[in-house]
């Protein structure tokens, strides 16, 4: 019988990784020096995750979801994405700048890679002062204009960077150029590809000397070069209700920041469901089960599960994701 479900952790060595994970995420990634990044739930084939919890632990996402198909994800889900789970789950810690890059769409990734795109989103669990993002542009501009500022390293010129804070939300389609800055601690939702287009890294070297590959010319194919007013997602912070942050043909995420316990229902939802807990700790129940959950975990709900009931007494921030 399937049940709501924790999967190990998988942590990411980068360049650019911090020790946040661990003091506020409370995620021990020794041996390693720094973590960039933890991939919490994944269904990329180089990096599966493995139950944590009750009798599937040691089982597979992939095994799993062959097995159990659209019992695990809907039955709409499997018949349109089979036994590839369709999101990745992340959280980020940039202590450093990440290079700038842009992603492909399905089109292009299916061509290039036999991948899917990859449009996601950013929450700001954790922003230190004046810490700031890059996404999208700053001015109307073409290909050429583009090229033209980029050979003359001016890129940074033409780029939309934005000072932000806890909470904040950033919708990233496929195709628009981005970065995290320095100082940010984020939780990413996106579709199941690991396809980057690194477009400048700040001229860095690993610990052997060696420059990080760039691909300005895939990117040119890649890049959304629309301008637009506002990049950054407005919502309305509310307690005790669901709000809704992004809805798109990939996910819908909404924020649920409750301080009593609240009553989950989804019986009309043909989908697997997603809790991302990026403040306070709840218990959640499912039948006799109950499942302690804290800031920095994540919990999969299979698609059978029609109610789960959060308890907290200090109450809790999640995001909750799912796709319709």
């Amino acid at each position: 019988m399937l049940y709501p479900l924790k999967f190990k952790t998988i942590f990411k060595d980068k360049i650019w990784g911090g020790q946040k994970i661990k003091t506020i995420l409370n995620k021990d990634f020794s041996p390693l020096p720094n973590c960039g990044e933890t991939w919490e739930i994944s269904g990329v084939k180089s990096d599966v995750s493995v139950v944590a919890n009750g009798i599937l632990a040691g089982v597979s996402l992939a095994d799993l979801l062959s097995k159990e198909k659209g019992k695990l994800i809907g039955k709409k889900n499997y018949e349109r994405f089979g036994n590839e789970f369709p999101l990745l789950i992340k959280f980020i810690d940039a202590n450093d700048d990440l290079s700038i890059q842009v992603h492909p769409d399905d089109e292009l990734a299916e061509k290039r890679h036999r991948s899917k795109g990859k449009t996601e989103m950013w929450y700001v669990i954790q922003a230190d002062k004046n810490a700031a993002l890059i996404s999208g542009f700053n001015q109307e501009i073409d290909k050429k204009e583009y090229l033209k500022k980029f050979n003359a390293g001016e890129i940074n010129d033409i780029l939309n960077k934005e000072q932000v804070a806890a909470g904040d939300v950033f919708f990233l389609p496929a195709g628009r150029v981005h970065t995290i800055g320095k100082g940010l601690l984020i939780a990413e939702i996106q579709q199941t590809s690991d396809v980057t287009y690194r477009i400048y890294d700040f001229d860095r070297v690993d610990d052997k000397g060696n420059k990080r590959e760039l691909h300005v010319e895939e990117a040119l194919d890649a890049i959304d070069f629309t301008y637009h007013d506002e990049y950054k997602t407005k919502y309305q912070a509310t307690k005790n209700q669901p709000i809704e942050l992004v809805d798109c043909p990939y996910f819908t995420t909404n924020v649920l920041d409750y301080t009593k316990e609240v009553v989950k229902d989804y019986n009309n939802l043909d989908s697997f469901v997603i809790h991302i807990c990026v403040e306070g700790n709840y218990i959640l129940k499912y039948g006799v089960e109950e499942i302690p959950v804290q800031t920095g975990d994540c919990i999969l709900i299979p698609a059978t599960i029609d109610q789960v009931l959060l308890k907290t007494n200090s109450g809790f921030k999640i995001l909750e994701s799912y796709i319709k």
